[in-house]
């Protein structure tokens, strides 16, 4: 069984009874309606930033600091094309027929005249990356959202993605690699996402808006772009979807 397996699929059990014992918690002032928990999530989310901050924007700031910009475009290329059977996959769950088999062509692009997934050939050629999930699947299958959850390590989250976690590892190729091999790759993966992240976390802690408040609707206003295909209708409710 892989790495990437042990860590984000086996573990949904406990999140979600953790997630679920912080449901008796309450807030002592006004909870958002998407945000029913926003107790336990607070408490969630010092502990992630705590864990960030002693931990893993260290790690990500050294990453940045020995390795050259053009190699780690070339990590991430990598580990998007590892992925990308998930946007395929999802595309085609959607009933984006014709973006799937686009999609298809630009893994197997990539896969062969991108070395690997080290370069991006495909983009050059007009085949621009897509982002599906299952989370985004279920929104599209018309399943609301749910409450909003802050999960210990994976972050910002809904009731909604959950089952996404074990969906789109069965459709990472990273997930299906032997150990050791996987353990070693999983980790530089996780590395160059925090380095990604760097910007995004850093305007959070300098927002003047509770870092929170900041990270919770970011994360639900994202995540209607993304099911919207970039064009959100004004008319609803960030709650449902």
């Amino acid at each position: 069984m892989s790495g990437c397996y042990r860590t984000f699929v086996l573990p949904l059990a406990g999140i979600m009874m953790l997630a679920l014992s912080g449901c008796a918690t309450t807030h002592s002032g006004p909870t958002e309606p998407h945000d029913p928990f926003e107790s336990f999530n607070r408490n969630m989310f010092a502990f992630n930033k705590t864990l960030d901050d002693a931990f893993f924007r260290p790690l990500s700031q050294g990453y940045a600091h020995v390795t050259p910009g053009p190699a780690r475009a070339a990590v991430y290329n990598f580990f998007e094309n590892l992925s990308y059977l998930t946007t395929v996959v999802n595309q085609l769950l959607q009933g984006k027929i014709e973006r799937s088999f686009e999609d298809a062509g630009r893994f197997v692009i990539n896969s062969t005249f991108g070395l690997g997934g080290l370069v991006d050939f495909a983009s050059g050629i007009n085949m621009p990356r897509n982002q599906e999930d299952f989370g985004q699947t279920l929104a599209v299958w018309g399943l609301d959202s749910g409450s909003y959850l802050e999960l210990p390590f994976l972050g910002p989250n809904t009731f909604r993605s959950l089952p996404g976690i074990a969906a789109d590892s069965a459709t990472d190729l990273l997930t299906w690699m032997g150990s050791p091999l996987d353990y070693g790759l999983s980790g530089v993966k996780r590395l160059d996402q925090r380095n990604r992240l760097d910007s995004a976390i850093s305007l959070r802690d300098k927002s003047s808006l509770d870092p929170y408040v900041f990270q919770r609707e970011a994360y639900i206003q994202r995540r209607r772009h993304l099911i919207y295909d970039g064009n959100p209708p004004l008319d609803t409710p960030t709650s449902n979807k």
